[in-house]
């Protein structure tokens, strides 16, 4: 049995962050950075079963024509990624009652849409990303057993040596995503690997005020190349949703808005408009996987 102390039961029956019982969210979750990106979301939905909100995490549940969907906002940053894909799968995974393991384990699939940077000047802004791969550069997974599968470790090996990122700053890993998802995004979204770093001002490269301990990150970046491989892009969240979702045995896909381009140094000029259109794009192919 899980101890009240390490799975969490509110009075109402709901798991302790997401304040969400196990009939209160669908198979298929849209994951959202945001809080008010999840009604902008819902607002395609046809029909509204529930709404449920704790702090940054708000969940919508309903239906685009038979499709039961779910979109929760997780706020920013991977150690809250790491709270609510715990969470969500608690609750189709772990009977409430009995405080037990289920002996059938259920598969979500989830999708992230989020706003990110550019890494590849042939990626512009205002365009979409789908991650084939999540970098690690959080340290998150590393609080959990896993062994890397060896054309990830590839990955990872390669890029330590490329831009020098080891045991000092991180412990980098990479997760694959869902091919069986990213197949149903052919067009209108470029393809490669999302870096998820932990923050957004030094782990990213940008000089405010405070000197950064690795100058000239972004062109390692930009530069890594292992075959046809490259990094597309980074942001926040993905390689740990690729991660624990791959731990836990589910569907992961990253979906991302461009609103800058680091190497360019272009921002979009309304970052409202490119995630209304990666929304509705991709809100399109979901509600017919």
């Amino acid at each position: 049995m899980i101890a009240p102390s390490e799975l969490i039961i509110n009075d109402r029956g709901a798991i302790y962050h997401l304040n969400v019982r196990p009939e209160e969210i669908a198979d298929t979750v849209i994951l959202v950075g945001d809080p008010d990106r999840v009604v902008k979301v819902s607002n395609h939905f046809d029909k509204i079963e529930h709404k449920l909100h704790h702090r940054e995490f708000i969940t919508h549940t309903g239906y685009i024509g038979q499709k039961r969907l779910s979109v929760v906002s997780t706020g920013i940053g991977p150690d809250n990624i790491d709270i609510a894909l715990n969470e969500l799968d608690a609750l189709v995974n772990i009977d409430f009652d009995t405080r037990e393991v289920k002996s059938e384990l259920k598969s979500l699939n989830f999708f992230r849409f989020g706003t990110s940077g550019a890494l590849q000047a042939d990626i512009p802004v205002d365009s979409f990303v789908a991650g084939t791969h999540g970098l690690g550069l959080d340290n998150v997974l590393n609080y959990y057993q896993h062994k890397a599968q060896p054309s990830d470790q590839a990955i990872v090996d390669e890029f330590v040596a490329h831009t020098g990122l080891g045991a000092e700053t991180t412990n980098p890993y990479v997760f694959e995503g869902s091919k069986q998802l990213l197949s149903h995004f052919k067009e209108d979204y470029h393809k490669g690997i999302t870096a998820t770093c932990p923050g957004f001002y030094g782990p990213q490269g940008r000089i405010l005020r405070l000197p950064i301990s690795n100058p000239g990150i972004i062109e390692k970046f930009t530069s890594f190349r292992l075959g046809d491989i490259r990094i597309s892009n980074f942001e926040m969240e993905t390689s740990v949703i690729y991660g624990l979702g791959a731990l836990l045995g589910h569907h992961c896909l990253s979906l991302n808005a461009i609103i800058a381009n680091r190497v360019i140094k272009e921002f979009s000029k309304d970052t409202n408009v490119v995630v209304g259109r990666l929304i509705e794009r991709s809100l399109g192919i979901i509600s017919k996987i």
